[in-house]
């Protein structure tokens, strides 16, 4: 059975509809970066989806290319996640998703070396004929957070963040978001295919002791 994070780490991938305080270790993503409304048909988002999942693929497949990885295990490719702000606001404006910044990523196992990923942009580029430039290797160390699984549509998070914070404070810790510690989603739906009442993300809030 191919190694499945979501299945192994579930109190990263799969917390209760509820707050709980977590601490994320350091860890490697396929990146990139953008800006403007995610749901734009053509749209830098879309475009950098697209690009996540074919460097994701050309690695998970490298076990049938010449390019053998060290380590190497069978594995699921992990959800989509996202870093999301915007600039000069607190928070999240969801009436101006055109100004929306984002870091749009998807987990690289340990295994990857820079090398690696850098093998599998230039495989990706030459077999899809594609430029994959904007691809970046990104390690990002999230440390404490506060998190929850949020049922229903994007726009109803709020709600959500709402408990997070309320659920945060009274156990002693206070928000930390800034520059280097942002706003972070993981989708486990394809709002492709799921009803919008249905799509399960995780919302996870950087956070501090008092």
């Amino acid at each position: 059975m191919p190694f499945d994070y979501k299945k192994e780490y579930k109190e990263f991938y799969m917390p209760k509809n509820k707050p709980s305080i977590v601490t994320i270790p350091s860890m490697n993503f396929i990146a990139v970066r953008g800006h403007g409304d995610p749901n734009a048909e053509d749209g830098e988002y879309k475009q950098a989806i697209g690009l996540l999942y074919s460097i994701a693929f050309t690695i998970k497949m490298s076990k049938k290319s010449n390019h053998q990885i060290d380590g190497y295990f069978d594995y699921v490719v992990p959800p989509l996640e996202g870093f999301w702000w915007q600039d000069g606001i607190e928070g999240i404006d969801y009436s101006h998703k055109e100004k929306f910044e984002w870091i749009s990523v998807i987990r690289l196992p340990d295994f990857v070396t820079q090398a690696d990923f850098g093998w599998a942009v230039d495989e990706a580029a030459q077999k899809k004929k594609t430029d994959f430039s904007a691809v970046e290797f990104l390690a990002y160390a999230e440390g404490l957070c506060v998190q929850c699984m949020h049922i229903g549509p994007y726009d109803e998070e709020p709600a959500t963040v709402a408990l997070m914070h309320e659920y945060m404070e009274q156990q002693g810790y206070a928000l930390d978001i800034n520059e280097q510690r942002l706003h972070h989603e993981i989708y486990l739906s394809d709002a492709r295919k799921v009803a919008p009442e249905k799509l399960k993300t995780i919302i996870r809030h950087p956070i501090k002791r008092k």
